[in-house]
């Protein structure tokens, strides 16, 4: 049997990143929808908010007054979930309750002074600013040698749990590696070790010879939809030079990454026509001082929209008691996607 005859039926896909496997089943994709649907929340409409935490020169929740910022905005976060501070502890009984302190910290990245932006809105200058100031933070938190993992996330839209609209993001620092870089790490280190190249590299290869789930693309990097894709129109950014952080990247690289992130939340607003829900993160090398050639940067898009802007499908039943599962295809995805304009809508 040949890939169309498999892919048409219901069949499991692996991911080589986390060694777990996907339930494929495209059949499905035609079933009537009577579940949740709710109206579509408005966009934010005004440049700057006097009741928005995060706009220049307004006190946020926690007390303290921004500055009056023209560009990008890193802060501690006033109600973070890792403190510097927190003290080393451990409680064992008989291997079943186990638990252990955990120290860190976590920033937030506004993106821009602008109220209504997204990254889908900003120009690839803006988003050069972003890029720049994760990278400075992935350093700063890196040389901390309390620190041993730097992740840098979005959530978009109020589905996901975004607590403010205002375009920003966050950054934790752990000091212990957190589970689904842990599981990559080891998937990366037994490939190089059993081939001598990248996993990420030889899977961006393939993935550039079949064309079949390309989205979009630059000089330095490409975002598709990875065959083993759970989330409906999930995407992995891939950086064609096999770097294993931001801190790594080039001049043109940096401005190439702000360009690749414009193209791909373009397209995410383009296919609902609303500003689309996501969670974002960069997954990059640990940062306790020791080389990792086998880390390949990358950073993962995971919105949970299903076939229109109202529909949810939430992670449930067989996928949180078996296996992740998935109606459509990474292929039709891939298209669809690749389909609609690269310039926003509106």
């Amino acid at each position: 049997m040949n890939f169309s005859d498999l892919a048409s039926n219901p069949h499991r896909r692996f991911n080589p990143l986390t060694r777990e496997w996907v339930l494929v089943s495209p059949q499905r994709i035609q079933r009537p929808w009577q579940g949740q649907v709710e109206e579509v929340p408005p966009e934010a409409t005004l440049a700057y908010d006097p009741t928005c935490y995060l706009c220049p020169g307004n006190t946020r929740a926690g007390g303290v007054r921004n500055p009056a910022y023209t560009e990008t905005f890193v802060f501690d976060n006033d109600f973070a979930a890792l403190k510097p501070d927190t003290p080393q502890a451990e409680f064992h009984e008989r291997e079943l309750l186990v638990a252990r302190s955990e120290a860190g910290r976590c920033r937030v990245v506004c993106f821009s002074p602008r109220h209504d932006l997204t990254m889908a809105r900003m120009n690839v200058p803006e988003l050069r600013h972003v890029v720049d100031a994760w990278t400075q933070e992935f350093s700063a938190l890196a040389s901390d040698p309390h620190t041993n993992s730097v992740q840098i996330f979005e959530n978009r839209g109020a589905i996901m749990g975004c607590s403010n609209p205002h375009p920003h993001g966050q950054i934790w620092a752990d000091e212990t590696l957190p589970n689904e870089l842990s599981r990559e790490l080891t998937a990366f280190r037994d490939y190089r070790q059993a081939h001598g190249t990248t996993l990420l590299q030889d899977y961006l290869d393939l993935e550039l010879e079949k064309q079949e789930r390309l989205v979009c693309a630059n000089d330095h990097f490409v975002v598709l939809v990875p065959f083993w894709a759970v989330w409906p129109f999930e995407t992995l950014l891939i950086s064609r030079r096999p770097v294993s952080a931001l801190d790594e990247l080039h001049n043109d690289e940096r401005t190439a990454l702000a360009d690749i992130l414009r193209q791909t939340t373009i397209r995410y607003d383009n296919l609902f026509l609303t500003s689309f829900p996501y969670t974002m993160g960069f997954h990059q090398r640990p940062t306790d001082g020791a080389d990792y050639p086998e880390f390949h940067l990358h950073a993962h898009f995971y919105p949970p929209l299903l076939r229109s802007a109202t529909i949810k499908k939430f992670i449930v039943g067989y996928e949180m008691l078996a296996m992740p599962q998935r109606d459509l295809t990474a292929e039709s995805a891939a298209r669809w996607l690749r389909d609609v304009p690269a310039e926003r809508y509106c």
